[in-house]
């Protein structure tokens, strides 16, 4: 694994500040009465990954587009039960949560937090994109499991695995996801494709789980031998599995270029240096007065001071 003086740290922003809003109590609010939740728990959650982690570079990672055209083109039920307004291609996120929004992008401006998303993209391929073209080591923070393709221990490329909370993130590298899903560590793309997430909108093979998927990963090497073997009248196939994947055909002719997270984003110009001091003072005081932020910036602050020699 490739040295951890320069490591980077890319969050997946609104995955954290998603499970902020909804762990946070609402009752937490601005001098104004204004729900601010969501702000000071993400704040306070990279404030304990920075200090647990210490990474030398760090990026805020966002969706510029939640729902991309090019993944909705080739699979229409993608992210389709999320939608607020279908004509408009919203998703539905409560509305205390999206006036909290601003105020985290301001935060984060002032802190001077690099934090961007690119139009058409996720942030999953923003993610995918930075770590793929990064020397590493890397540590991508997440809950959603996605995101597990991108682990590379060669490269140092793990996933800090937020499921269980923050403080108890659970850290993925290719033998973790090899020992939970019995399959190659970088395969994780190719077995989320077979077995589907309803909560993307992926209806996977009928009738594969986890544990058939991964057998069939492990014994074909990927979507593309399994799909060979369905042909091959002698391949080790059971007639059921055969039908089945025979069934899903279509299916999987599109599938692997939803799931599989981008690498080609074109980037802005970003500096992912970890911020010693915020880039705004003036402003970081006024978001902190109007918003009630003092004690979870102060962390923030503490945290991204230089270690102890």
């Amino acid at each position: 694994m490739p040295g951890t003086e320069n490591r980077l740290m890319l969050l997946d922003t609104a995955s954290l500040y998603f499970r902020a809003f909804f762990g946070v109590p609402e009752s937490i609010k601005a001098p104004d009465g204004s729900p601010v939740n969501a702000v000071r728990g993400l704040l306070d959650f990279i404030a304990r990954l920075t200090t647990d982690r210490r990474p030398a570079r760090l990026v805020a990672c966002l969706d510029a587009d939640w729902r991309p055209a090019f993944r909705v083109a080739l699979l229409p039920s993608y992210k389709a039960h999320r939608l607020a307004n279908a004509a408009r291609n919203i998703e539905e996120v409560p509305a205390a949560l999206e006036a909290q929004l601003p105020i985290i992008f301001d935060v984060l401006t002032a802190l001077g937090i690099a934090h961007f998303g690119v139009k058409g993209f996720e942030a999953d391929d923003v993610i995918g994109t930075l770590a793929s073209a990064d020397p590493g080591p890397v540590d991508v923070v997440t809950g959603d499991r996605d995101l597990f393709q991108l682990v590379d221990d060669e490269r140092g490329v793990r996933i800090l695995y937020t499921a269980r909370g923050v403080g108890r993130h659970e850290v993925v590298d290719e033998t973790v996801v090899a020992t939970k899903y019995g399959i190659p560590g970088r395969s994780y793309a190719d077995f989320a494709t077979l077995r589907g997430d309803p909560s993307d909108g992926l209806p996977g093979v009928a009738g594969v789980g986890d544990k058939t998927a991964g057998t069939l990963i492990t014994r074909f090497g990927g979507i593309d031998g399994l799909l060979a073997a369905v042909d091959d009248p002698a391949a080790d196939l059971s007639p059921t599995l055969r039908r089945k994947i025979a069934d899903a055909r279509d299916y999987l002719a599109v599938a692997p270029d939803v799931v599989k997270v981008r690498q080609d984003v074109p980037l802005p110009e970003y500096d992912d240096t970890l911020p010693t001091a915020p880039a705004d003072p003036e402003a970081l005081v006024e978001l902190a007065s109007r918003w009630g932020l003092d004690s979870s910036l102060n962390r923030v602050l503490n945290a991204f001071s230089p270690a102890p020699a």
